[in-house]
């Protein structure tokens, strides 16, 4: 377990996400199935409601398909995806907990191998999430609402692939269900970006301009210097891109030091166990690119590992630690906005 868990963390987040077993051949999914989303098989999270407010959160690829065969989507019990899901639970999904009760189902996500050719050849992959994956979402946001959430408000959560599909979700899915859509209380699509341009399209969303404001959306993707200088080009980042600064919650390149972070979220190798500390992780908006720009370091991956790391991320990227290296600036963060939606009611 402890080899499996330290090899899931050298991974998690990287590649549109963790991926985990590579050795492991998926089922193929059966794209004619209707996913059930009445069945507990088919959520990782079905929690005790102990809170007044939920969160809905989008896993990102656990998925990778890069053995000879793997189909291009991922089955509901792709063994991947079931297996690395606590692990990303533990790294991204846990920062909302305290303040809500979190849900968190299965899809059938696509591989990071179909994700990254259609990437190469289209610029995204709208394509690629457009089908399976957001009817797997919506069918389970389906019956969330109908059978889980008796009328709570709650907010949406994601990371990667999860914020590529949140995204259209928040597009379309809210545009149809504005009942549902009038009690979000934010939208944390982290980690695939939202540009000027998805916003000026879709006039009844609004991107967040502070610390507290509430029925917006919050993202951002992190990098270091080398890939600001260069200007890398990443599958996560796209012109007009957005960011807000996790620490200090500005829009404009104010910079805000790592004295300043709450604390970020990291694995104690004797332990084995997830704890708080201080890694150096500063945050700045870089408005002409939409990133954040941060210091800190990550631990170096095998060569093979950085290889791939590099090709989607860039050389410098910071993608798998979008959630860790601002961990409990997320935990306050939804703490203040669920306080606000209250206040405002």
């Amino acid at each position: 377990m402890k080899k499996f868990l330290a090899f899931t963390l050298m991974l998690s987040a990287m590649a549109f996400g963790m991926a985990v077993c590579p050795s492991i051949s998926a089922a193929a999914a059966d794209v004619r199935e209707v996913v059930d989303y009445s069945q507990k098989a088919n959520w990782y999270q079905i929690p005790k409601i102990t809170k007044d407010v939920d969160t809905f959160y989008i896993l990102a690829t656990e998925y990778m398909g890069f053995n000879e065969g793997d189909p291009p989507y991922a089955a509901m019990d792709n063994p991947e995806m079931v297996e690395g899901a606590p692990v990303q639970y533990a790294m991204n999904a846990s920062a909302f907990e305290e303040s809500t009760n979190v849900f968190l189902p299965f899809y059938r996500q696509s591989s990071l191998k179909y994700a990254g050719e259609t990437w190469r050849k289209n610029g995204n992959i709208n394509e690629v999430i457009s089908g399976i994956p957001y009817d797997d979402i919506t069918a389970a946001l389906d019956y969330y609402f109908k059978n889980y959430n008796n009328g709570r408000p709650f907010v949406l959560a994601s990371h990667s692939q999860g914020s590529a599909i949140a995204q259209l979700v928040l597009k379309k899915y809210f545009k149809e269900h504005p009942e549902y859509y009038k009690r979000m209380v934010a939208a944390y699509v982290i980690g695939y970006a939202v540009t000027k341009d998805y916003l000026e399209a879709n006039p009844h969303l609004k991107f967040a301009t502070g610390e507290s404001d509430t029925g917006v959306i919050i993202s951002w993707n992190t990098e270091g210097k080398r890939n600001i200088e260069e200007n890398v080009t990443t599958c996560v980042l796209f012109p007009n891109a957005i960011s807000i600064n996790p620490i200090n919650w500005k829009l404009d390149g104010t910079y805000a030091s790592a004295s300043e972070n709450l604390g970020s979220l990291v694995l104690n190798e004797q332990t084995q166990k997830f704890e708080i500390a201080d890694v150096g992780a500063d945050a700045q908006v870089i408005p002409e690119r939409g990133v954040i720009l941060t210091n800190a370091k990550i631990e170096p991956m095998p060569a093979e590992l950085a290889a791939v790391a590099s090709e989607f991320f860039g050389p410098d990227g910071r993608h798998e630690s979008d959630y860790t290296f601002y961990y409990n600036n997320i935990k306050d963060n939804v703490a203040k906005r669920i306080a606000t939606y209250k206040a405002g009611r």
